[in-house]
């Protein structure tokens, strides 16, 4: 049914033993411990780090390249919801008010 030669099955296993040692790695030890202050500090960015690599590019960029017009509906709602964020601090909000600005600009207009 399968054909597996030794390399994969030695591979599949290695990445199984691998992947149980390091979520388990935490059970492992007999001792509690924490995370060191520094890393503490650092993973409360991590969220917002995430969010800014996925989003970031698909504001400014187009098919790998930067936007060369300002006639692009993701700016104007980027700013509109960045406005609306500064004033309400609602994240609901802010999503209504860029989709308000955006989608007129880019059905109505085809920008």
């Amino acid at each position: 049914m399968f054909d597996l030669d030794p390399w994969t099955l030695l591979t599949i296993l290695a990445l199984g033993v691998i992947t149980v040692v390091t979520r388990g790695f935490f059970f492992m030890s007999s001792k509690p411990w924490t995370l060191p202050g520094w890393a503490q500090r650092g993973l409360q960015y991590a969220p917002i780090a995430a969010l800014s690599a996925v989003v970031v590019p698909e504001i400014v960029m187009t098919q790998g390249a930067l936007i060369q017009t300002w006639q692009d509906a993701r700016l104007f709602a980027v700013v509109a919801g960045l406005g609306w964020f500064a004033w309400q601090r609602g994240v609901l909000g802010t999503i209504v008010a860029g989709m308000v600005v955006y989608l007129p600009l880019k059905i109505g207009l085809g920008w």
